[in-house]
C-alpha cells in the first residue's frame, strides 16, 4: 500500500511565509492562518512543501487507503490563494453566491486575494465546512 506523499513537517508558518511567499501575500495569508485557527482550535502545520493545514481528519481513499489530512487549509499558489474546504461546496451554494469573485473546484476555493470576497462569508464557510468534518476528526490527547 502506498503511502501519502504529503505529510506534517516541522517547518514554521512564519519560516514558510519568509520563504516562499511574496510579501504582498502575506498578510492574506495571515488574515486566512487566523480564521482557520480559530475555526479548529489549532496552530498551523505545514503540510509538504505549500499546504498550511489545522486540524486533521481520516481521509480514505477509493482504494481503501487511509491516511491523515488538514481538516482545512490553504496553499497561496502563483496565481490563487487555494483555500481547502473538505466536505466540498454542494451544501454553501447560497454561501458561495454572497462571497464575491472566487472559482471551485472539488474542494478547492480559489481566490486571487482576500480583498476580492467577503470575509465574513468565507469565515462562515470554513466555520461550516470544519463542523461538518468534525465525525472524522482526529483528536490528539496532551501527554
Amino acid at each position: 500500500m502506498a503511502e501519502a506523499k504529503t505529510k506534517p513537517t516541522s517547518v514554521s508558518l512564519e519560516a514558510f511565509l519568509e520563504r516562499a511567499i511574496d510579501p504582498a501575500r502575506h498578510a492574506d495569508c495571515q488574515a486566512l492562518a487566523e480564521m482557520m485557527k480559530k475555526a479548529t482550535g489549532e496552530k498551523a502545520t505545514m503540510w509538504g512543501e505549500s499546504i498550511v493545514g489545522f486540524g486533521r481528519y481520516l481521509l480514505t481513499y477509493a482504494d481503501g487507503r487511509v491516511a491523515e489530512w488538514p481538516l482545512v487549509g490553504f496553499s497561496p499558489r502563483k496565481n490563487d490563494l487555494a483555500i481547502y474546504i473538505m466536505p466540498g461546496f454542494e451544501r454553501y451554494e447560497s454561501l458561495l453566491a454572497k462571497l464575491g469573485k472566487h472559482k471551485t473546484a472539488k474542494v478547492c476555493l480559489y481566490v486571487k486575494k482576500l480583498a476580492d470576497v467577503d470575509a465574513d462569508v468565507l469565515n462562515e464557510i470554513i466555520v461550516s465546512s470544519v463542523n461538518a468534518m468534525d465525525t472524522k476528526r482526529v483528536r490528539r490527547t496532551a501527554g
